[in-house]
């Protein structure tokens, strides 16, 4: 499905910009953010911007195609969406406008366990045509509740994730007061009061809340009673214990998310996982680690062929999907992107935010002569000074 984007906001930083002006700023901060001084949420797009790709103008090129297969499905692009906690909080019903944005364009769309529209919802409004990211559960019995839940909505990919260990250090949103719904602290109520849209779409969709896990957990979590709940409700580390059962179980294509090593990428492969999504959850969890395009050259090269290797965090762009996929991932996500997108438009944001990144990504084909997306490999710059130089650091 092709739909012109609009031409007034042609990059995702417009998006961001509008978005900026037009939702509550405790929203915007909790979508822009990352953790402690967000040094490792610039680092994942900044060294993604490093890597260089190498056109061949003279060679042989009939057309580019953006097509992709993973599963044994054919996608319409390389890329999906990525999973984003509390959506709604940032735009009413944003978790639905992007699950039909993306069963139109043929992409797949991953829902969050604590994001604001529930399980079945998705299940229905797709046709079963999505992804579930897993927080597990301390519980068994919880887990096995919301695998039989993922199944019973015809979930086709099951994302397990790993990298949720402690619940992360951010202090915008701490300073925030950030609750579901938000706490009516003055401050929150003057930032509501001047945005109108915002205020009143909400009041017509209602007060967003976790509607997956709104039966299991108490109502009206400030964010100190968040952590302390999450903490005690999901056990967060996961290992090859926990992570047996969920494959024993889970009949579908099953994906850790969160890898950040050789090693943990290796104990998925040992289990019989499909995929592994090098992630580190956008730069909101671990501010001392490594950007994720640091971690995919080794981790590619040592897994490619024998488990499906994607990667989230940092992408903002056609070009930077083109650079994760010749860095060697099969597959890219994005997040922040596409909620920049429905905050910004609404109903319209994930059909313009998905037609402009297959622009974007397609004219980079078009200007290396790259004709299918596996092929981008061969146009990576790997023996500059500057790339070993980069390389060498990580």
């Amino acid at each position: 499905m092709e739909i012109a984007y609009n031409p007034q906001y042609p990059a995702i930083e417009d998006l961001r910009e509008r978005a900026r002006r037009r939702i509550p700023r405790f929203a915007f901060e909790y979508l822009d953010g990352g953790c402690n001084e967000d040094v490792n949420l610039r680092k994942n797009t900044e060294e993604i911007r490093q890597v260089e790709l190498r056109p061949y103008y003279l060679s042989p090129h009939t057309a580019s195609d953006t097509r992709c297969e993973l599963f044994g499905q054919v996608y319409d692009a390389p890329f999906g969406i990525a999973p984003i906690g509390l959506q709604g909080l940032i735009w009413p019903n944003s978790p639905e406008i992007l699950a039909r944005a993306a069963v139109a364009h043929n992409i797949p769309f991953i829902l969050s366990t604590v994001s604001t529209t529930s399980i079945e919802r998705i299940g229905e409004l797709t046709g079963g045509r999505f992804w579930f990211q897993l927080y597990h559960p301390r519980e068994d019995r919880l887990r096995d509740d919301l695998l039989d839940r993922a199944e019973g909505a015809g979930c086709q990919v099951l994302v397990a994730l790993c990298d949720v260990p402690s619940f992360g250090f951010r202090p915008r949103d701490i300073r925030n007061g950030l609750a579901m719904p938000p706490s009516m602290s003055l401050r929150n109520i003057l930032q509501i009061m001047g945005r109108p849209t915002w205020a009143l779409n909400t009041l017509r969709h209602g007060k967003p809340r976790f509607e997956t896990m709104f039966r299991y957990f108490p109502k009206n979590l400030n964010i100190k009673q968040l952590g302390k709940t999450m903490n005690e409700t999901f056990a967060g580390r996961l290992n090859e214990a926990k992570l047996g059962p969920i494959r024993d179980r889970w009949k579908g294509k099953l994906v850790l998310k969160g890898v950040a090593s050789v090693e943990d990428a290796e104990m998925a492969i040992r289990l019989g996982l499909d995929g592994i999504i090098l992630s580190n959850h956008g730069g909101r969890q671990l501010d001392a680690g490594q950007s994720t395009i640091a971690t995919l050259p080794d981790i590619a090269k040592q897994c490619k062929g024998r488990i499906a290797v994607m990667m989230d965090s940092g992408i903002r762009s056609g070009p930077d999907i083109a650079r994760t996929l010749a860095s060697g991932a099969d597959f890219a996500f994005l997040g922040r992107s596409f909620m920049y997108g429905v905050a910004a438009l609404g109903e319209e944001g994930g059909h313009h935010v998905i037609s402009m990144l297959k622009i974007q990504l397609k004219q980079v084909m078009e200007q290396v002569c790259c004709e299918r997306v596996a092929d981008f490999p061969n146009h990576l710059i790997v023996n500059e000074a500057k790339n070993i130089e980069f390389l060498s650091r990580h």
